[in-house]
């Protein structure tokens, strides 16, 4: 297991029906393939020793005696390997007979789980032939010389993880058995089924596997039986899932003629950590968790024999492949409307007042701003938005400016600050040619005093504009562009302020030129614009001083959402922006996240209101409490550690 990270694969052999011989040769073969890749838990599906459509074969003595031969024959064939292997059998006890999953390891049979609940309609009447698990009288069964545990209440443990399985139509019922488990620490579920093809079933049954990882705050691996069961009435042509806590990591692709394997990482660590903050999750294992359970020991791979993760790590989380990303644009600036509206209501508020620099926060916050005005049918005039160019403003980003704010409508206002930052330097004896902190605090701090004076007078609150990146860094100036009556972007990452920007431009616009002007900043270098400016060139650009945005969100989100340790944060940003940033820029830029993250807390302890859009929040009144004098020391210690190799 490698930084929390547990690689499953879900099986499709072909089966031969009533023939165990020939079934297991495909499953040992199956299971070289896996573990040669390192697969530390390999799942086949339901009955596969047997195939699932043997119907009244399952009461043939016959049968079932070379079943337990055939599976002990496959121990002996898979000792040379590390996999965990989950098999489907019937197994008979006494008078009973009980549809189970097997497990075994490096040659030994592990234990044996029977199916709780059994279907009884048309297509399968399973208890023509098996008994449900809650009429087993017997702790063990004998499976040739093994005496192998067996039961309901059966979860496999090794170290900190533990795994838990249902079989086919466990999952289909108000309780689970899975869920259950999960309750009492199965970390993965594994369910064994025999699902066969039916128009509109295989969305549905997606959405059931996501919704029991979501809810069992689990992984969960679902394999089903696919080609060489019959087609007498029925067609199998075998379907696999690999979900984490209600995301689909991994799907098979259906209608393949041909045996099947899908490979991928779940992330158990993130698991163990959300339950960890999950109070309602908690809460039920305090409720349920009444009866007994059996563990039994497995063996996971150390972390130098686990191979690679080979599950995406996507580049921009807070964006992630698999979904629309109009879709999630819309949805998150919907949401910042939707903040403002209730907050502009609420302070009966009639005007808005918001500073626009012709940088990407401003004009996100100006057409989220522009948008609630419209929908509480207040004039887009009682929008006072001001342009405060000083020594440090570009030619391109002021002229962005006065025609973002004219093609929006906006009341427009501009005020040069230069005379008066002269003056105050003056005042405050600071020399203008050292362009030190002071000097170019000195311009946020006024172009905010500017707002807030000029909020007062139409009775409004003043837009922040300030980003969930730059809060992160404590990138502002504290009570400069720090300070506002309600920021709208401050759950927003930087990625995700030009995403929704140039959604906005593409869907939204009102006209060509408000399209060219919204993607023209889009392209523009960020910078705060505070050095002076050389021939109308700006002479500061914010990620050559602090680094890629694109990877401190990739930090932000790991570190306070997925909780990471600095070690597996390294690991996953190499795997994610490989042949794009070496090790050694990784290394540095996480160093410098880290030291800023911890250092600049004061000023999220005292940052205004603003939405919650996405999955992290650092309001000092919602998600994030951290005192403003904790230390990096660990973090900075782990990461100086790490190696580039």
């Amino acid at each position: 297991m490698k930084h929390g990270f547990v690689k499953v694969a879900a099986a499709v052999p072909y089966v031969h029906v009533a023939d165990c011989y020939y079934n297991i040769e495909r499953i040992s073969e199956m299971v070289h393939q896996a573990d040669a890749q390192g697969v530390e838990i390999v799942t086949f599906p339901e009955l596969s020793i047997t195939g699932y459509t043997c119907g009244d074969l399952f009461l043939q003595p016959f049968l079932l005696e070379e079943a337990n031969v055939a599976l002990c024959k496959l121990a002996e064939d898979t000792a040379d390997t590390e996999t965990l292997i989950i098999v489907g059998m019937p197994v008979r006890v006494e008078e009973k007979l009980f549809n189970s999953a097997v497990v075994l390891q490096k040659g030994r049979i592990l234990g044996a789980i029977p199916k709780t609940y059994l279907p009884n309609y048309r297509e399968f009447q399973e208890k023509r032939w098996f008994s449900p698990s809650d009429v087993l009288q017997y702790k063990t069964v004998y499976i040739g010389d093994h005496e192998v545990p067996i039961g309901h209440n059966i979860l496999f443990r090794s170290g900190k993880v533990g795994i838990g399985i249902e079989i086919c139509e466990d999952m289909w019922t108000p309780y689970t058995p899975g869920t259950r488990l999960s309750l009492y620490g199965a970390h993965i579920i594994f369910n064994l089924s025999a699902s066969n093809e039916n128009a509109g079933k295989h969305n549905y049954l997606r959405s059931i596997i996501s919704g029991l990882s979501s809810q069992g705050l689990c992984g969960y691996v679902y394999t089903s039986s696919g080609y060489g069961e019959s087609s007498t009435d029925l067609v199998y042509t075998g379907k696999a899932f690999i979900s984490e806590i209600g995301k689909i990591v991994k799907e098979m692709k259906r209608f393949e003629y041909k045996e099947r394997m899908i490979i991928s990482d779940i992330d158990v660590s993130h698991i163990q950590t959300e339950r960890l903050l999950n109070s309602s999750f908690k809460a039920a294992v305090s409720h349920f968790t009444q009866e007994t359970i059996t563990e039994i020991p497995f063996s996971l791979r150390s972390d130098e024999a686990s191979a690679p993760v080979d599950r995406p790590i996507e580049r921009n989380p807070f964006m992630p492949d698999g979904v629309n990303p109009d879709e999630r644009c819309e949805e998150m600036f919907e949401i910042q409307v939707c903040g403002l509206i209730q907050r502009l209501r609420h302070m009966k508020a009639q005007h808005a007042v918001i500073g626009i620099s012709g940088g990407l926060d401003s004009t996100l916050a100006l057409l989220v701003t522009a948008t609630a005005f419209d929908i509480l049918q207040i004039p887009r005039e009682n929008i006072v938005a001001v342009t405060m160019p000083g020594m440090g403003t570009s030619s391109r980003t002021l002229h962005n400016a006065r025609t973002l704010m004219e093609e929006l409508r906006v009341t427009q206002k501009e005020i040069d600050i230069t005379e008066s930052c002269l003056l105050h330097f003056k005042k405050i004896e600071h020399n203008p040619e050292v362009h030190d902190t002071t000097f170019e605090n000195v311009q946020a701090r006024l172009r905010t005093q500017l707002l807030m004076d000029m909020a007062n007078q139409k009775n409004a609150p003043v837009i922040g504009t300030g980003d969930l990146s730059e809060i992160a860094l404590g990138w502002c100036t504290y009570n400069g562009d720090h300070m506002s009556m309600y920021s709208v972007n401050a759950t927003v990452p930087k990625t995700s302020v030009a995403l929704i920007t140039a959604w906005y431009a593409r869907f939204r616009s009102t006209s060509e030129q408000l399209s060219k002007t919204l993607l023209d900043i889009v392209d523009t270098p960020i910078s705060p614009e505070l050095l002076p400016s050389t021939d109308g060139e700006m002479a500061q650009k914010t990620q050559d001083i602090v680094g890629p945005y694109e990877l401190h969100d990739f930090f932000i989100y790991h570190f306070l959402f997925k909780k990471c340790e600095p070690s597996k944060i390294f690991y996953l940003a190499r795997e994610a922006f490989h042949g794009s940033y070496s090790a050694s820029v990784i290394k540095k830029y996480m160093l410098l996240f880290f030291r800023r993250f911890f250092s600049q807390q004061f000023k999220r302890n005292c940052m205004p209101d603003g939405p919650k859009v996405g999955c992290v929040s650092l309001s000092p009144r919602g998600e994030w409490r951290m005192p403003s004098d904790a230390v990096s020391t660990m973090w900075i210690r782990e990461i100086e550690n790490l190696s580039e190799e």
